[in-house]
């Protein structure tokens, strides 16, 4: 199937193909079709379901380059899912899913992204579970700050379990902080991307923003606080149980995992899995389940995602 669009603004569709065209190759690859470009036209081609949403989201596209003068990859991801049925644009408009912070603005680019922000609103406790670059973490910390820009929150808890460097860091070279903050690494980064640095600093140096392994939650209860705990399918069922029951008065949790990807020994159960068991008749408490479609890293992790998860249906079905 083929269909000619044609695009009279030039700057608005100069906005849309991007330099050297690099917007094109990114919707062709998003929507697996081919985009040739002469003049002021450009002529998709691809199977009769492809071409229409591809006409449609270059129209979307361009609207929004007629009235920015550009788009970003974000914008084009965006109509990507829309286009695919991934995303409710009546639900992404609604202002209050907006997550504010100093250095940006964030909005759900999914269905679910939507929902999660939407239960991180309503619920004192939420769990977000799905595979990588779904936006699990990036979103929850964007909650935390935005809530502690509006002074709804007097301190942000990140905090994930250590298994990963194992539960002995004797054989890490440094001192105890030193070994640590490698695999807290992605808690930084993400609070470096809603703050300035210096003030990312200034509020870690205060505690009003703590990074800590799991095992520095036992014994303390967490009041007036946005507590995050991260990689949540590393933990036992023990911790998970202790972190859990350290709420406090005028908190909230959001616990994220994917329990596809534990790295506990052999034999040891989830204490994410377990708690999905133990607390799924509790109304009072949100589970919010992602999936490849709600990847928004590079397009190839989706690809990824989904062929690992096809892989294991087969071998659950063998």
């Amino acid at each position: 199937m083929q269909i000619v669009k044609e695009f009279e603004n030039k700057s608005a569709f100069l906005g849309l193909i991007g330099p050297q065209n690099v917007h094109l190759k990114h919707i062709e690859a998003q929507m697996g079709v081919s985009l040739q470009m002469r003049g002021n036209q450009i002529t998709i081609e691809g199977s009769s379901r492809d071409v229409p949403l591809t006409a449609e989201l270059l129209d979307t596209l361009y609207q929004r380059a007629l009235k920015a003068g550009d788009i970003s990859n974000e914008d084009i991801e965006r109509a990507v899912l829309k286009a695919h049925g991934g995303m409710d644009e009546q639900t992404h408009d609604n202002a209050d899913l907006t997550l504010r912070t100093r250095r940006r603005h964030i909005n759900p680019r999914s269905q679910n992204q939507a929902e999660f922000i939407d239960a991180m609103n309503n619920y004192e406790m939420v769990f977000g579970l799905g595979p990588a670059g779904t936006g699990k973490t990036f979103l929850a910390v964007a909650k935390a700050v935005s809530m502690m820009l509006e002074g709804k929150c007097e301190k942000i808890i990140l905090t994930r379990p250590a298994v990963e460097a194992g539960e002995n860091l004797g054989f890490l070279p440094g001192d105890l902080k030193e070994k640590i903050d490698p695999y807290l690494r992605p808690l930084y980064d993400a609070l470096y991307d809603m703050l300035p640095a210096d003030e990312v600093d200034k509020k870690l140096e205060r505690q009003e923003i703590e990074v800590a392994p799991l095992a520095y939650m036992r014994g303390r209860t967490l009041a007036h606080a946005v507590v995050i705990l991260d990689e949540a399918q590393n933990t036992t069922p023990m911790q998970m149980k202790m972190f859990l029951t350290r709420l406090g008065e005028g908190s909230r949790m959001v616990i994220n995992g994917d329990l596809s990807q534990t790295d506990l020994p052999r034999g040891v159960q989830s204490g994410l899995a377990d708690a999905m068991n133990v607390l799924k008749d509790i109304d009072d408490i949100k589970i919010i389940q992602f999936n490849e479609k709600d990847v928004v890293r590079h397009g190839l992790v989706s690809k990824i995602v989904k062929a690992y998860d096809a892989r294991n249906k087969e071998q659950n079905n063998a």
